[in-house]
């Protein structure tokens, strides 16, 4: 994967490619499911029979259970899918951007203020 982000010239950051693609195929569908408010109670009552239906491998179903959003991307999620998995927890874009960045969600939201006045 190093390489990959040499090419991209993005350092620490995981491009969303074909084979990003690949690799989460099952934890997008898993998370497009929650379009569903049907799906998204069935998650809730039991989050380990819902991957193990979707065929989220070890990595993903981790991700998941720390609700950690870099991992997530890491094993393939596409932040778009993603958000209809934070959304299940009250989280928002902002609160994700601020996991992504490392900043508490206060910190992320002035950054962001700041950035739109200058």
């Amino acid at each position: 994967m190093g390489a990959r982000l040499r090419e991209y010239g993005i350092p620490g950051t995981t491009i969303f490619d074909g084979a990003q693609a690949q690799k989460g195929h099952a934890l997008n569908r898993m998370c497009y499911s929650f379009n569903s408010a049907e799906n998204r109670a069935e998650f809730k009552r039991d989050e380990e029979a819902y991957m193990t239906k979707f065929g989220l491998g070890p990595e993903q179903r981790e991700a998941i259970r720390s609700r950690n959003v870099l991992k997530l991307i890491a094993a393939g999620g596409n932040i778009y899918y993603l958000a209809k998995f934070a959304g299940i927890f009250g989280l928002d874009v902002q609160d994700v951007g601020a996991q992504q960045t490392g900043m508490s969600v206060e910190a992320f939201k002035a950054k962001l203020l700041a950035a739109g006045k200058g």
